[in-house]
């Protein structure tokens, strides 16, 4: 797999709706994740990872906070005077308008027409996870698929819309449908696909004169008869972030050693907008156990189990437990938080208690003062 076979797609958009406490100032693709990351880092670095060398990333709306991260792609080495990261904001032409994954790729159609590249990598940017692309494109040409599509085995989130799949011994896809999620375990979609970029033209063109916009749905579904679509099994650690719940467990995996080594496999880094600053400050008589403490950080009360952002201050006295507790937050003097989820710049006043349960923290917005 060369950087010149492959073009990376990235959806920034995508499942917004179903965390829209953390996506109402922000897209899916730049919600914070592990202390210091954003959901992009992760898809972004697997492709960069792999070989890929120019990469598109979709948008739709309030996506300053994905602009000001992504920057130039400096920090993924994608700044560069051929190929490197684009940013492809949404059309507007007023006789068009967002329906889903198909109207937004035939509103790049330009771009994908221009491109050299002989293949597509689509990925949604919900899913927290270290795959080895180069091992998803072998398949794909050991097979001869039209398509391949990356799954896991196991629980499928908990959501209104899950693709799963029926795998033949031989690895091939044979049928697939969209249903909410359940206990029992079956083969669910991760949003990530390998396609060749002109039959992705030619059917999302046929798509369009059509009024078919479900990617899932009226592009694969619809066509699944008629092409060999490939499965590629992903068996190591992910995280799909479907609701509020889905992201607190997220973060708290990140606990876990094996879970770690596999999210951040040094031959695969995962990399991010680098932010120069101190390291994490202790005062006297602080106390910190099992938790991940980014840099810039003044810890003086207590810390158990928790993941904190850059530049959060933890005064004295304050016992916090369970948490995940984003950038620049300051929780006041003998404040207590026992699962809680409280977004970036949030104000604790001193002797504030709140306490939320482990499949449904209490989430603070961003800006919010308590």
């Amino acid at each position: 797999m060369r950087g010149n076979d492959v073009i990376g797609i990235l959806f920034a958009y995508v499942h917004e709706e179903r965390v829209r406490e953390l996506t109402q100032n922000r897209v899916m693709a730049s919600v914070p994740y592990g202390g210091r990351y954003r959901l992009v880092d992760f898809p972004l670095s697997n492709m960069v990872n792999s070989g890929i060398n120019k990469v598109g990333v979709i948008t739709e709306q309030n996506y300053q906070s994905l602009m000001d991260h992504l920057g130039s792609g400096k920090s993924w080495d994608l700044s560069r005077k051929r190929e490197g990261l684009f940013l492809l904001p949404p059309f507007g032409a007023e006789t068009m308008r967002t329906e889903g994954k198909i109207s937004s790729l035939a509103s790049i159609m330009r771009f994908l027409r221009n491109s050299k590249e002989e293949y597509v990598l689509l990925s949604d940017c919900d899913t927290v996870a270290n795959i080895d692309y180069k091992e998803v494109f072998a398949l794909h040409t050991a097979k001869e698929a039209d398509i391949t599509i990356v799954y896991r085995h196991g629980t499928s989130p908990d959501t209104d819309k899950n693709v799963v799949y029926t795998v033949d011994p031989e690895g091939f896809i044979r049928d697939m449908v969209v249903k909410r999620g359940s206990d029992t375990d079956c083969n669910f979609g991760m949003g990530m696909c390998l396609i060749s970029r002109k039959r992705l033209m030619a059917m999302v063109e046929e798509c369009m004169s059509r009024n078919l916009y479900d990617f899932d749905r009226d592009l694969l579904q619809r066509n699944l008869p008629d092409m060999r679509v490939c499965g590629y099994e992903f068996t190591g650690s992910a995280y799909s972030i479907s609701s509020l719940g889905s992201y607190f467990k997220a973060n708290m995996a990140l606990m876990d050693p094996k879970v770690r080594a596999q999210l951040f496999e040094p031959s695969r880094p995962i990399y991010t907008k680098v932010r120069d600053d101190m390291p994490a400050r202790y005062g006297l008589g602080s106390q910190v156990s099992n938790s991940i403490i980014a840099d810039g950080c003044l810890i003086e009360g207590e810390v158990e189990n928790c993941v904190l952002f850059r530049g959060v201050q933890v005064h004295k006295g304050a016992k916090l437990r369970n948490c995940v507790i984003m950038q620049d937050a300051v929780i006041g003097e003998n404040s207590r938080l026992d699962f809680v989820v409280a977004d970036k710049d949030t104000i604790f006043d001193p002797n504030r208690t709140l306490m939320g349960y482990q499949t449904y923290p209490v989430f603070v917005a961003k800006g919010s003062k308590v």
